[in-house]
């Protein structure tokens, strides 16, 4: 049996507060990471994140983003995974890095990070508030920063195994729900966190990107009772647009336009997400201000 691609799932561990969820990125991957020049080994670890990223999204009840972010005064400074959420349509993503200086393809993302941080938006379709959750970088996985966050942000106790080998990412995500937050009908069973957590542990990367989620959870799991809830997408997705440049740069005003134009001759503004290059000459910014801003275009899709 072939392991699904591009899949969200969730999975419980019955009458128990443990729950899970289990991710396969590959063309959503392949789409959001070629179309930047990222070293191997930034690939590698930006794949992780955009694995972390849907699995974490999955936890949460809410239309909207979640966006994650690892920010840092070293050689690297931003790695940033976008997730949108919207109802029963594919989880949609979108990542990317900021760096200065040359990075090998070897290079490990703890020797780029100095007084780092870990961010984590979250932005209701809803209207409702904007929450933000800031703590320091601790840690030496992507994984374990996670983890840390998750404990000390939300005291919420999470386990997070990641991998990615630059084509394909996987990751698999354990919770023990709050009792505060359990709505199910829980049998006396103390031993239950550390022991599926203990199961959880042997898991290969090989298993996480190869294996469908049926023969994983049964293989790891064998002697737990784990309900396994259906598949949801995942794809690539980028909201840029001419028209949404175009109000971006209404934003800075006549005499920077002008300034930009004089110096260069013409606005260009590449997006960092899917490389896609808008080019404004002089009649163009001329219109952009006799223009009012019109409302953001609808989303595309690559």
């Amino acid at each position: 049996m072939k392991k699904d691609q591009d899949s969200l799932q969730r999975f419980v561990f019955e009458n128990t507060p443990v729950r899970g969820n289990l991710v396969n990125l590959s063309h959503t991957l392949q789409f959001a990471l070629n179309k930047q020049n990222l070293p191997a080994g930034l690939k590698r670890s930006l794949g992780e994140l955009m694995a972390a990223s849907a699995l974490l999204s999955a936890t949460l009840k809410m239309n909207g983003s979640l966006i994650l972010q690892i920010q840092s005064k070293g050689v690297l400074k931003l790695l940033v995974v976008e997730c949108t959420t919207d109802g029963d349509a594919p989880l949609k993503m979108r990542a990317t890095a900021k760096w200065t200086g040359e990075i090998s393809d070897q290079a490990d993302l703890f020797d780029l990070i100095s007084q780092g941080q870990c961010i984590i938006t979250l932005d209701p379709q809803d209207g409702t508030q904007t929450y933000q959750g800031i703590v320091p970088l601790e840690g030496n996985s992507v994984s374990a920063l996670l983890e840390n966050y998750m404990l000390r942000s939300e005291q919420i106790d999470t386990r997070i195994w990641l991998c990615c080998d630059g084509e394909s990412a996987a990751g698999m995500l354990l919770q023990k729900l709050p009792d505060t937050m359990n709505q199910t009908t829980v049998q006396t069973d103390s031993d239950v966190w550390n022991r599926v957590g203990h199961l959880a542990s042997t898991v290969t990367d090989d298993e996480l990107l190869n294996l469908p989620a049926e023969i994983l959870l049964t293989r790891l799991f064998h002697e737990e009772d784990v309900r396994l809830f259906n598949a949801s997408n995942t794809q690539f997705y980028c909201a840029c647009s001419r028209n949404s440049v175009a109000n971006m740069l209404r934003m800075l005003g006549n005499e920077e336009l002008d300034s930009i134009l004089v110096e260069q001759g013409q606005i260009e503004v590449n997006c960092d997400f899917c490389n896609s290059h808008y080019a404004f000459d002089k009649i163009d910014a001329a219109q952009l201000l006799m223009t009012p801003a019109a409302a953001p275009g609808s989303p595309e899709v690559h």
